[in-house]
C-alpha cells in the first residue's frame, strides 16, 4: 500500500492540521498493537472506548500519520476529519478504486462466509485474490479489508454484515461491487429489523452500490429472494429449479465426505460435474453461488470447477474430526435456526448413533424461545439418538425436543455444567454434532471431546 497524507486529505474531506502532506504511509491500523513503522493510524470511538486516547502510543509504535477528530500539535502529520469512522471508509472507498481491481461483495443471513471462501477459491483459479478474514465484515472491518490489499491482488472478495438498517448500504457505498450477491434471508437479526421481510429490504440494500454494469446475483431457492425475480434487469438466480440462470442436478450425498452435483448455466449450455469436499446439501447453493460469481467475472468452467473442488470451509465449519471412537461434527464458528438445521441434516444422515451438542443461538429477540423450541422438536423428529441442550435460551430448545420424545435428551444451564457430566452421556462409538453461536465458545466442548 502507498498514500501520500495528500491523498489521505482529499479523500476524508479532510484538513491538514500539523506535519507534511507528501508523507507516504504504507499502511492502516485501528489498533496500537497491530501498528507497523509507516502506519496511518485511525482512532475509532465505540461504546466503551475511544482510540484517539492512544495516539501517542500509535505514534510511539512507528504510526506515520493519523486521522483524529481533535485538534493538536503531533510530531508526525495529522488530518482532522469530523467521523474517523466515516473517513476510514472515505479513504477505503478511494483506495480501491485506485486499484482498479474486481470486486465481490456478499451478504445473507447463513452461509456468506463459507460462500465468501468458494467464491474466492473459484477466482483464484484466474486472479491473485484477496478475501476478508475472520469476521472483519463490518464499517470497520470492511475499510480494514480494503487496507490489506496491495497493487499485487487482482480481485477482491469482501463480506458484509449487519444487524441494522443502513449498514450494508453503508459498506455497498465503499466498495462499488462488479457483483453483488445474497445467499438467503433466515431469521439472523429478526430482533432489530423485526421481520423476514425487513431481513430481506436490509439485504437487498447490497445492490445500492453496484456498478453501472455490476450484476446481481440471489439464491433462487429462497422463499424470500425469490421474490426478486424480474425486480432488476441482469438479475441472477440460482438453485434446484432447472427455471434458473444457475441450477443443480444429480446431486448425491456422501455423508460427511461431502455432496456431488451437476451444476449447469441455462443461458451459455455450460455444464460439468463437482464434487464437494464439505458435507450438506446447503453446500450445493455455495456452489452454485460461486459458479455464478466466478463466471460473471470471465471464469470459464475448467476453472470454475477446479476452484469448487478445491474449496476447503473455514477452521470451525464443518470440520470433521476423527478422534479414537468419536466421528466430531465441529460447527462451532456460528449458529441460527437455518444452519443449525442443516447441520442437524447431516447428522441425520450418519449410521450409528448420533448426538447433537446444541447452544444458544443469539441475536433472535422476542423470536428466541419459539425458534430454539422448533430447533428441539426438528432434532428429535429427524431421529438423532442424544440431544443436548445447552444455554439459558436452549431451555426451550430442551422443551422442544422433550415434546417429541422422553429419552436421551438432556438439559444444562451452562456449558461448564454439560462438561462435567459430558463422560456420562458421550460414551462409545458415535458421531457427534456441536454447534452454538459464536458467544458460546463451544469450542471448549469440541476441545474435550477430543481428549484435549
Amino acid at each position: 500500500m502507498e498514500l501520500s497524507v495528500r491523498e489521505i486529505i482529499t479523500a476524508c474531506r479532510g484538513r491538514l492540521i500539523c506535519g507534511d502532506e507528501n508523507v507516504i504511509i504504507s499502511g492502516v491500523s485501528t489498533d496500537t498493537r497491530t501498528i507497523e513503522p509507516g502506519m496511518l493510524f485511525i482512532p475509532v470511538r465505540g461504546e466503551n472506548f475511544d482510540g484517539h486516547k492512544f495516539i501517542d502510543k500509535a505514534i510511539e509504535n512507528g504510526a506515520a500519520a493519523v486521522l483524529t477528530e481533535l485538534g493538536g500539535e503531533y510530531p508526525v502529520p495529522a488530518v482532522r476529519v469530523e467521523d474517523t469512522r466515516r473517513g476510514m471508509g472515505r479513504l477505503a472507498s478511494y483506495y480501491l478504486n485506485k486499484l482498479a481491481i474486481p470486486t465481490v461483495a456478499i451478504t445473507g443471513s447463513v452461509g456468506k462466509t463459507t460462500t465468501k471462501d468458494m467464491v474466492a477459491s473459484v477466482l483464484a483459479k484466474g486472479y491473485n485474490v484477496y478475501k476478508t478474514q475472520g469476521n472483519l465484515n463490518n464499517d470497520i472491518g470492511v475499510p480494514l479489508t480494503i487496507f490489506a490489499l496491495e497493487p499485487y491482488h487482482t480481485a477482491a472478495v469482501i463480506e458484509m454484515g449487519m444487524n441494522h438498517f443502513g449498514e450494508i448500504s453503508y459498506l455497498t457505498s465503499i466498495v462499488r461491487p462488479d457483483v453483488a450477491l445474497i445467499t438467503n434471508v433466515g431469521v439472523s437479526h429478526i430482533e432489530n429489523l423485526g421481520s423476514r421481510e425487513g431481513i430481506l429490504k436490509a439485504k437487498c440494500e447490497i445492490f445500492e452500490g453496484l456498478k453501472p454494469d455490476g450484476i446481481a446475483i440471489v439464491n433462487g431457492d429462497d422463499d424470500m429472494l425469490s421474490t426478486l425475480k424480474g425486480s432488476r434487469e441482469g438479475l441472477v438466480m440460482f438453485g434446484t429449479d432447472s427455471s434458473l440462470d444457475w441450477y443443480a442436478d444429480n446431486i448425491r450425498e456422501r455423508g460427511l465426505d461431502g455432496i456431488d452435483c451437476s451444476i449447469h448455466h441455462s443461458h451459455s449450455g455450460l455444464s460439468f460435474d463437482v464434487s464437494i469436499a464439505v458435507p450438506g446439501r446447503h453446500m450445493v447453493l455455495n456452489a452454485l453461488a460461486a459458479a455464478a460469481a466466478g463466471y460473471a467475472l470471465g471464469m470459464d468452467a475448467e476453472s470454475i470447477k477446479a476452484g469448487i473442488e478445491d474449496f476447503k470451509p473455514t477452521k470451525m465449519r464443518m470440520d470433521i474430526i476423527h478422534t479414537g471412537e468419536l466421528t466430531i461434527i465441529n460447527d462451532v464458528y456460528n449458529s441460527n435456526p437455518v444452519s443449525a438445521m442443516a447441520a442437524v441434516d447431516v447428522l441425520a444422515a450418519e449410521k450409528g448413533v448420533r448426538c447433537a451438542i446444541l447452544g444458544d443461538m443469539f441475536e433472535l429477540g422476542s423470536f428466541a424461545p419459539k425458534l430454539h423450541y422448533e430447533l428441539g422438536e426438528y432434532t428429535a423428529k429427524k431421529g438423532i439418538d442424544i440431544i443436548v441442550a445447552v444455554g439459558k435460551l436452549s431451555r426451550q430448545l430442551y422443551e422442544g425436543a422433550k415434546q417429541v420424545r422422553d429419552k436421551d435428551v438432556y438439559y444444562f444451564e451452562t456449558q461448564e455444567e454439560f462438561l462435567d457430566n459430558i463422560n456420562d452421556i458421550i460414551t462409545g462409538k458415535m458421531t457427534v454434532l456441536v454447534k452454538a453461536s459464536r458467544g458460546m465458545k463451544f469450542e471448549k466442548t469440541t476441545e474435550k471431546l477430543r481428549g484435549e
